[in-house]
């Protein structure tokens, strides 16, 4: 007789949404197709963040959705969703969100049971704290955070990120580690575990909690009850501007003695980088001056840096610092394959970075172009 095949867990599809809301709604009627253009309203709020807010992943502070209210023109209550009105649907409001391609269920299982196990050997041991976890592992909290709520498959963490979890867990690599999530799931340890993270109810109680602390902070910003915050008047700085032509097509963190005005109000760390020569091709010269923002991650079809190492200074520098050195980057167009992960590629030379496999320090995404 044939054995039964195992089965499926419940798959609950919504299980990362937190906070149902208009952002998207609202920056599309105020006429901002795309989330990135509007990003540079609201600077201080970095493009990453601002697309998990609009999202529903993270629940934003109230000075944030304030911000981002203000930058709307509407009031920040007018952001919120009652999530118990009878006309609310979690699977209408998610829908222009959602990936088009239909879900991978066993890679989805495994996320699930993996995001399970790393609860269930954290709540065995309770020495195992957030911090001690990124002290012991190099797991970072944001990285934690995505592996314990199953936000994306195991195949996509970067081999750093997966020898850290084989570490946590005790295992070996990557069949041994499925061999034990199998031993887990049948003598019903990651059985609670699952059953809370897959529980519309609970998701659905969590989400009215979170909402009602956030209404309650909006009311508190301001005595008009809406939330709003002053921003100041907008203020036009200089940014440096660097680049030198280095071997492979890199260009190196050389300071090159220019500035370029900030009329975006872009983030507090982005920098002017010289191309110096055409590496994508026609459309990006080498005299153009592209803005890079190291705090923003870079999106599908536009444009990236990759820090690729360091080299020496320039003798100016080393006159000082002898053993100074400045960062190299690879300017990048960006794309995604079919299965959702994302590339950087170069003309001249021919390269292509698999973004998944980089940490996101190594990646800024540029947000702006000149030709001069």
């Amino acid at each position: 007789m044939m054995p039964h095949a195992k089965p499926m867990m419940a798959f609950d599809p919504f299980r990362a949404v937190v906070f149902p809301n208009r952002v998207r709604e609202a920056r599309q009627r105020a006429g901002y197709a795309r989330l990135l253009p509007f990003s540079g309203r609201v600077a201080d709020i970095p493009y990453i963040r601002l697309s998990k807010i609009e999202r529903g992943e993270v629940v934003p502070r109230a000075q944030e959705l304030a911000k981002i209210a203000q930058a709307l023109g509407v009031r920040a209550e007018e952001l919120l969703i009652d999530v118990d009105a009878t006309h609310f649907s979690i699977e209408r409001w998610a829908a222009p969100f959602a990936d088009r391609r239909a879900p991978d269920l066993p890679e989805e299982e495994f996320a699930l049971s993996l995001a399970a196990a790393i609860r269930w050997r954290r709540q065995a041991d309770r020495s195992l704290t957030i911090a001690a976890i990124e002290r012991l592992y190099g797991i970072a909290p944001v990285t934690l955070s995505r592996i314990e709520n199953a936000q994306r498959p195991f195949a996509r963490w970067n081999e750093a990120t997966q020898a850290a979890i084989f570490a946590l867990l005790e295992v070996s690599d990557e069949p041994s580690l499925r061999e034990k999530l199998e031993q887990l799931s049948a003598d019903g340890s990651l059985q609670a575990m699952v059953a809370v993270m897959q529980n519309p109810a609970v998701r659905g109680q969590r989400m009215r909690e979170r909402m009602l602390a956030l209404r309650a902070e909006i009311a508190n910003l301001g005595n008009d009850g809406v939330g709003r915050v002053a921003i100041p008047p907008p203020t036009v700085r200089q940014l440096a501007v660097y680049g030198v032509p280095h071997g492979d097509g890199l260009v190196a963190r050389t300071p090159t003695g220019r500035t370029i005005a900030d009329h975006a109000g872009w983030g507090p760390r982005a920098f002017g980088l010289r191309v110096g020569r055409p590496t994508l091709g026609g459309g990006l010269p080498g005299n153009a001056i592209v803005i890079v923002d190291p705090d923003r991650y870079p999106v599908a079809g536009g444009l990236a840096v990759v820090r690729e190492g360091d080299v020496p200074a320039s003798s100016d520098q080393t006159q000082a610092n002898p053993d100074a050195t400045v960062a190299t980057y690879r300017i990048v167009a960006v794309t995604v394959d079919r299965d959702g992960r994302m590339f950087g590629y170069s003309t001249t030379p021919a390269i292509e970075i698999a973004f998944d496999e980089r940490p996101s320090e190594q990646l800024g995404a540029i947000i702006s172009a000149y030709f001069v």
